[in-house]
């Protein structure tokens, strides 16, 4: 009687075991793959409006003393970005129509005047690239349009070209479009006057938007 439990305990172990290997492995769970993402590119060619506020200083050598002047501008931009790896290279171009002026007294019932009717730059841009937001750093040639005048004497205007630096931000927005908020510091240096000479400097501040292609 031993014999016959023992057997069959052994007869229903194998068949066990043997059932188990003919079952079907259970599926190995699917893995959900990472999913890939683009990290913004900057090269190419685009075109944008701009425009913002600008303050400057007129110092005429002729007249004590030196005056503010101030006011809007607002033009086109042009430019073309390359970039390697996180570093963004660019060359960019604008001319703007201009509306910094002022006057002072520079003598006994003689008025000093200045206004800069437009203003132009070339220049390079270096930027980093945070993804879909750029700081940059920027400098070059700037050309402007100075007219300068004193009451009584009459008055002179000007083309002169000098350099401008600054710096700003930009930023990707939708589909082809970025913004940017950017600082400007210009100086053309000196300027013809009905009598004398004007130096003319600017800090502008400017925001644009700009369609890439």
């Amino acid at each position: 009687m031993k014999r016959l439990v023992l057997a069959s305990v052994a007869i229903a172990t194998l068949m066990g075991a043997a059932n188990a290997a003919d079952m079907p492995r259970r599926a190995a769970m699917p893995t959900k793959a990472v999913p890939y993402v683009q990290m913004y590119n900057w090269t190419g060619a685009y075109i944008g409006i701009n425009g913002g506020y600008g303050w400057a200083r007129s110092d005429f050598s002729a007249a004590p003393g030196s005056f503010d002047t101030r006011g809007g501008v607002v033009g086109g931009t042009v430019g073309y970005n390359w970039q390697a790896g996180q570093t963004v290279f660019g060359l960019e171009g604008d001319l703007d129509w201009s509306n910094i002026k002022g006057s002072a007294t520079c003598a006994v019932g003689t008025i000093c005047e200045t206004r800069n009717n437009w203003l132009g730059t070339a220049r390079g841009r270096i930027g980093y690239a945070f993804d879909r937001f750029m700081p940059y750093v920027t400098g070059g040639l700037a050309v402007g349009g100075v007219k300068n005048s004193i009451t009584g004497l009459g008055e002179s205007s000007s083309t002169k070209a000098g350099y401008a630096l600054g710096g700003g931000v930009e930023a990707a927005l939708t589909g082809p479009w970025t913004a940017k908020v950017e600082y400007l510091y210009t100086d053309l240096g000196r300027t013809s006057a009905p009598v004398g000479d004007v130096r003319f400097k600017a800090n502008t501040v400017r925001a644009g938007l700009n369609y890439r292609f």
